[in-house]
């Protein structure tokens, strides 16, 4: 058993993956830190994080604090003793907190930084066209994301990829740098590189929170833009359109570029096999979505189903 001892934070699927290869080399984890139960679903029923799931499968010790500044807490984590704290997809924590371990604490962010700061780094580097990105490990600060970069490493991203592929790729790619960089600071052999020397004046881009009114679809920018945006929201929290009134969640796409004389949003389609919409470029074939009430479809079912729906944007 490798003897740095390590505190663990991270709630979601996404932070599995590092705990899961720090268990492999047999590390010593000597506490998990994740969010505190709570109901989910139609049902309301008390859901456990994926974490703690992962950490009660491997009798590791699991916190849940509602307040990462309260001395029980902090109480709790000094008797832990650690050496060395990670953080993958948790809320930020206090000074008190991440200055504790002799050897600082780190984090693990899905983008290639200073670029992505925020909550929706993959999103937005599928909306914004980018055709890599990457994670990158480093050691926390008093600001989100600023902190000395101690690894990157980097990741295609391929044009049909959307948030749910590629959220698969940097998840195991996020759990193999976990390791590296703990193994680096186990070593001593950290070279830190200040996110203010990449960045050389220039402002990063940035991955601010999706929220819902971001998610409707502006029929009028380019359809490279508009596929960009919908592979960027699929299959969560996923663009939306207005159909005969009623909502439309799609899922899948492809574009086309060609002149047309059509107006921005307006619909073509036989109402039998393909539903275009028009861009100011083209047009964007749907080809996987959900109305309003009815279930995921792709666009064949959809349209079988389809038959008093009239196919106007409104």
């Amino acid at each position: 058993m490798n003897n740095l001892k390590i505190i663990y934070y991270g709630t979601p699927e996404f932070a599995v993956e590092g705990l899961k290869a720090l268990i492999k080399k047999k590390y010593n984890i000597v506490g998990v830190v994740t969010a505190p139960d709570k109901p989910a679903g139609r049902g309301q029923k008390i859901q456990e994080s994926d974490v703690k799931k992962f950490a009660r499968a491997n009798n590791l010790n699991v916190l849940q604090p509602t307040n990462l500044k309260s001395e029980k807490f902090q109480t709790e984590l000094k008797k832990l003793d650690a050496d060395l704290q990670i953080i993958v997809a948790f809320r930020m924590l206090p000074k008190t907190v991440w200055n504790m371990p002799k050897y600082g604490t780190f984090n693990l962010h899905a983008s290639l930084l200073p670029n992505y700061r925020g909550a929706a780094p993959i999103n937005w580097a599928i909306i914004n066209g980018e055709t890599e990105t990457g994670v990158t490990s480093f050691f926390l600060n008093e600001n989100i994301d600023t902190g000395n970069i101690i690894l990157q490493e980097k990741i295609k991203i391929n044009e049909k990829d959307n948030i749910g592929t590629l959220y698969e790729k940097l998840m195991k790619l996020g759990g193999e740098v976990i390791l590296k960089t703990v193994e680096l600071i186990e070593k001593d052999e950290v070279i830190e590189t200040k996110q203010e020397e990449i960045l050389n004046g220039n402002e990063p881009k940035l991955a601010p929170k999706i929220f819902r009114k971001d998610l409707s679809i502006d029929w009028c920018k380019s359809s490279k833009e508009i596929y960009d945006y919908i592979r960027g929201l699929s299959p969560y929290p996923v663009a939306w359109t207005k159909i005969s009134g009623k909502m439309l969640k799609i899922y899948k796409a492809e574009y086309s570029l060609e002149n047309h004389n059509k107006n921005c949003g307006e619909i073509i389609s036989d109402k039998k096999t393909f539903i275009h919409i028009c861009t100011k470029d083209g047009i964007i074939k749907l080809l996987e979505l959900q109305l309003e009430g009815k279930k995921k479809m792709q666009i064949d079912e959809f349209l079988r189903g389809a038959n008093n729906l009239e196919f106007t944007m409104r």
